[in-house]
């Protein structure tokens, strides 16, 4: 069989599980997120935290709730890292510097996971379970409790409540997260990734020296790591460490893992708005963007010229061999396109194209499929717009779902999606014109440029994935992409909750013969032009400056 073939396969394998799990999970989550009754050790955590599940908030209350929730987290990450070297179980590890602790804290509280740290060398298994692998379950839960406000102020009418976040978070978790992250740490153990809590281990000799390695709670972090799109690796390899994932059925598992509920998502959606027609509607956007971005990778990864890279069946440096150009290029386009930021290869060693591919599909605003709830809140922001764009050009007041998109919702959705290029490009302009932050650039030219702004990209995008090449662990870069991943995640929710209540508090307005009909293909159509235009009109200048510079020369 030859590696084209291959990768072809797999990903018709990947889209039929895909297939398979997407009504069942999307109506469950459906279930879950509409339920009146509560658990009973739901109940207790409300007691514990002094919640009232039952009781309706407006989005100024969700929203306070979102950042407090989230600045105690920032806060008891940071001070778990800094009292590392008195913690029992750290494996002789010290306390973790102040901007580095900053930086992690905020990474993975962000659902970002960005990491400037080796992790096996770093972190001890009290931090690693107690720190890192609990932030993977409870941000993941924000992001998809965001998401269903959202929802449910396209639901709901003359109200301007959209739900309670603690019942959002707590069944997000318990219902949703921790029992199939469960089942998918079973299968991750039973086909060779490690799951333990030893110590440093010498295996070996290595030109003179002996090589350590650690051990840890890996299969069980590396289950939420991808289901939560989360990204932030037990080892610093990443998913490219035979620990985390041995085998090309865990590879393509793994891949399974990261796009399941974000695509599953999109049923919920429908579910909950009264039309599952509207939900196939923005599956068919996600579901477009992402196999045409996974075709172009591999075009360019396996067709690249060079009798070397033919020989290899591909643009093979960088690539693990166990997986292939075939399977890292759907990993590497399926962690890009949503908020994942897991890696089975380097992205710094990808083709000039293929690297500008991943640097796009973070552009993108990763919304195909997104992130565990921001993929879905981020492509209705986009159909928001989209439905405005198709009323300007009919001179008719836009609506979507019922509801009229009238000035006040018009500009929560611009504001929201200028935030995010902000913030990469003005980090990375920053970076580039100060003396010092170039100089953790390992490449000069557009590829040394390419890695500052896929370093910020990243961060404002809440991705984490690294372009590989840029010494990221200095105090600017970790102060800078702190505040990046800081703004990127909790500045959109302002505006997302506010979009939320504002139509919440809306009358339906009833379908007429003018009424943009947004469950057919024609709006789906318009949906992935708007997508792919906005990104190219803002991002292209930064791109022709790297990637494509690069690509073309090559």
């Amino acid at each position: 069989m030859g590696p084209v073939l291959a990768g072809v396969l797999q990903l018709l394998a990947l889209i039929g599980a895909l297939a398979l799990a997407y009504i069942p999970l999307g109506n469950h989550m459906a279930r879950v997120y509409s339920a009146d009754r509560h658990w009973r050790v739901e109940r207790w955590i409300y007691r514990g935290v002094g919640a009232d599940p039952d009781t309706e908030m407006r989005w100024p209350a969700y929203l306070r709730a979102v950042l407090a929730f989230s600045l105690v987290g920032v806060l008891f990450l940071y001070l778990l890292q800094r009292l590392q070297g008195l913690l029992p179980g750290s494996l002789g590890f010290s306390s973790v510097n102040p901007a580095q602790s900053f930086n992690t804290a905020v990474s993975f509280v962000t659902n970002t996971n960005w990491q400037s740290y080796y992790g096996e060398q770093t972190m001890g298994h009290v931090v690693q379970t107690a720190g890192l692998a609990v932030q993977n379950f409870v941000s993941a839960a924000v992001g998809m409790a965001v998401a269903v406000a959202l929802v449910r102020g396209f639901a709901r009418s003359r109200t301007g409540e959209i739900g309670n976040f603690w019942a959002d978070l707590v069944r997000g978790t318990i219902r949703i997260l921790v029992p199939v992250a469960a089942v998918a740490a079973v299968v991750l153990v039973a086909c060779g990734a490690i799951q333990n809590f030893s110590g440093i281990h010498e295996v070996g000799q290595f030109m003179g020296g002996s090589q350590q390695w650690n051990g840890g709670a890996v299969a069980s972090q590396e289950a939420i790591k991808e289901l939560g799109t989360n990204g932030g690796g037990y080892f610093n390899a990443n998913s490219a460490h035979p620990f985390e994932n041995p085998t090309p059925f865990t590879n393509l598992f793994e891949i399974f893992l990261i796009l399941l509920i974000p695509f599953a998502l999109t049923r919920t959606f429908g579910v909950m708005v009264g039309s599952v027609r509207q939900g196939y509607a923005i599956l068919a956007t996600m579901f477009t963007i992402w196999v045409g971005f996974v075709a172009l990778m591999m075009w360019t990864e396996f067709s690249h010229h060079g009798p070397a890279l033919q020989l290899a069946g591909g643009a093979m440096e960088g690539k693990e061999v166990r997986f292939g150009v075939g399977g890292s290029s759907i990993f590497a386009v399926s962690t890009t396109l949503t908020s994942t930021g897991a890696v089975d290869s380097f992205h710094s060693s990808f083709t000039g194209l293929g690297g500008g591919i991943t640097l796009l599909s973070m552009m993108l605003g990763e919304i195909a499929p997104g992130g565990t709830g921001s993929g879905l809140y981020g492509i209705l922001i986009m159909a928001v717009i989209a439905v405005f764009i198709a009323g300007l050009m009919v001179g008719r007041t836009p609506e979507y779902l019922g509801k009229k998109i009238g000035p006040r919702e018009i500009k929560l959705s611009a504001v929201y999606i200028l935030i995010t290029p902000a913030l990469a490009l003005v980090f990375a302009a920053a970076s580039m014109a100060l003396p010092t932050p170039p100089h953790s650039m390992l490449n000069p030219g557009a590829h040394g440029f390419s890695e500052v702004l896929y370093a910020f990209t990243s961060a404002a995008n809440n991705n984490g994935s690294a372009f590989a090449g840029l010494n990221a662990n200095t105090d600017w870069f970790n102060t800078m992409t702190g505040l990046a991943m800081l703004l990127g995640r909790f500045l959109p929710m302002v505006f997302v909750l506010a979009l939320a209540g504002s139509l919440a508090e809306q009358r339906p307005v009833p379908a007429t013969a003018g009424t943009l009909r947004t469950e057919k293909p024609l709006f789906t159509g318009l949906l992935v032009g708007a997508i792919l235009i906005i990104t190219g009109l803002t991002y292209f200048p930064a791109l022709a400056l790297g990637p494509l510079a690069e690509g073309l020369a090559s």
